[in-house]
């Protein structure tokens, strides 16, 4: 039987927490249309992450009075529970209860041992997502989607996605991949206007 060229899909790297997914171009998902998804977990249960690229015009403050006064911006982590708060943090700052995704990035933790840390300067700005919802897959679905070609997987290693402008991360994200990658980061969002 002759193998099927995958292409820019060839050679694709296991999905882990701290894995990155990268929307495929032409992603008939509102939800995940030119997205780039921090993976937080992904086990035989499921998957769960973030969006770090759709900001939701909102800050930290506008939704939770715990945090009020705080100008932080707020992304919209994905579809699930968009009612619910989540938060990514950066650097060698621990927050109790938080779980390490990857060297340096630590997911969720005591909302309270976060405020002190805020309030007293521990955190930056910079150094910290709030997210409302998340992206989340059951048992094998993220896999299976992965299989049909509906995310590019990268595993970068490190944290510096909090660093690059949420707007162009789809982009850099593709470009910093190089080769077929980079040619991908130039599709047009409607082919029709090319």
């Amino acid at each position: 039987m002759e193998k099927l060229d995958k292409g820019i899909f060839d050679n694709m790297p296991e999905v882990k927490a701290g894995s990155i997914l990268i929307s495929e171009p032409f992603l008939n998902d509102p939800n995940f249309d030119r997205t780039v998804i921090i993976i937080c977990k992904h086990n035989d249960e499921g998957s769960l992450g973030f969006v770090l690229n759709r900001k939701a015009n909102l800050t930290l403050g506008e939704v939770t009075q715990e945090f009020e006064g705080q100008e932080n911006e707020l992304f919209i982590g994905g579809p699930v529970q968009q009612n619910s708060l989540h938060f990514l943090h950066k650097g060698t700052v621990e927050i109790s209860e938080s779980s390490l995704v990857s060297p340096g990035l630590y997911w969720g933790g005591s909302f309270e041992d976060l405020k002190l840390k805020m309030l007293s300067g521990d955190i930056e700005e910079g150094k910290i997502r709030f997210f409302l919802g998340y992206s989340g897959w059951d048992a094998g679905q993220l896999d299976g989607e992965i299989e049909n070609r509906s995310w590019i997987v990268a595993n970068l290693g490190d944290d510096s996605i909090f660093d690059i402008h949420p707007e162009k991360l789809w982009r850099r994200i593709l470009e910093h991949m190089g080769g077929r990658y980079k040619i991908v980061s130039n599709f047009p969002e409607d082919p029709r206007l090319n």
